[in-house]
């Protein structure tokens, strides 16, 4: 257990966490303080087109995700690996707040959007795709840092 320790508090001194929130002072609502948000990430569900564009986020910001459905086909998103990577916030689909434990995928059968809500927390690069898609187009890496 100490050598646990002792390699913990190395790695700690030899590589000091670069990842804060984006503000000094969050004041009461915490890491949900206005002055700790990223800027909105924009993806579109649309049969042939392109989901989104790739992102890199801050750990310990707070961020919005607004998945749109465009309703020329039935389509998902996946991403397990980035939804544990993140503490969600709430989704909210028609004015319908639900906060979850946790989420694999989500499945548009028509056109609408849902946003996300979250904290980005455990870095690394993580993957959002259409299910059953090979094309590039058909994913988005979000980098966590």
């Amino acid at each position: 257990m100490r050598h646990i320790l002792a390699a913990a508090l190395l790695t700690a001194i030899a590589f000091p966490a670069s990842a804060a929130p984006l503000c000094d002072d969050l004041g009461f609502a915490g890491l949900l303080a206005k002055c700790n948000r990223g800027e909105t990430i924009e993806l579109t569900l649309a049969s042939g087109q392109p989901l989104g564009e790739d992102v890199v986020l801050q750990s310990g910001a707070y961020y919005k995700m607004q998945i749109t459905a465009d309703g020329t086909a039935e389509l998902a998103i996946e991403g397990a690996k980035f939804f544990r990577a993140i503490w969600m916030n709430e989704i909210v689909i028609n004015k319908i707040e639900v906060r979850p434990m946790a989420i694999d995928s989500i499945e548009f059968d028509d056109a609408g959007t849902a946003e996300f809500s979250f904290i980005a927390i455990k870095p690394g690069s993580h993957v959002l795709r259409i299910p059953g898609s090979t094309g590039e187009s058909q994913q988005v890496t979000l980098s966590i840092q």
